[in-house]
């Protein structure tokens, strides 16, 4: 599914190379912490909406991981659908945050439409039901540990497309 790889990005962030890049992120957003989730996304994985998805662009109808959770050296499989509701152009972006316990390994703004080719997918996308089926392989030298993910992703035009987080993936030697 072309758009899902916000949700991609998000759950193959903590084997992305650490960084560190000034961004620009929305001030009310849901920081990263641990708490009781309250936006659950449908399927078996560990991802809720930062907020009420009820404006989204993006509406995710469920995310599906296999194994849940991710295991380092082995192959993630992530199956995910959902509809978008509008096109989405050259300037989208998404607002990246990984933490390891409570080291921030990743803060950044990245251009979605250059990491769509990632999971072989580009701009424009076009709106519809969307089906996606990706397999990631994780290396074995994830370090064991708690990690906190958010992805929250805009439009060219500043419109929230989707916020996904994940406050408590674990990874064990």
């Amino acid at each position: 599914m072309k758009f899902l790889s916000a949700a991609t990005l998000l759950l193959t962030a903590p084997v992305i190379s650490a960084a560190s890049f000034p961004s620009i992120f929305d001030p009310s957003q849901t920081t990263l912490k641990t708490s009781e989730r309250q936006f659950p996304v449908a399927g078996d994985n560990p991802l809720e909406f930062c907020q009420d998805p009820a404006n989204h662009i993006l509406k995710i109808k469920s995310v599906d991981l296999s194994p849940n959770p991710p295991e380092p050296g082995k192959t993630l499989i992530i199956k995910a659908s959902g509809t978008l509701g509008e096109r989405i152009e050259k300037g989208a972006t998404v607002n990246l945050e990984v933490k390891w316990g409570l080291i921030s390994l990743i803060h950044q703004t990245v251009d979605l439409c250059d990491q769509l080719k990632n999971v072989d997918m580009e701009c424009p996308l076009e709106p519809g039901d969307m089906i996606l089926t990706k397999e990631v392989e994780l290396p074995k030298q994830i370090p064991p540990g708690k990690y906190s993910v958010l992805a929250d992703v805009y439009d060219k035009d500043q419109k929230q497309v989707t916020c996904l987080k994940a406050d408590d993936i674990q990874f064990h030697l």
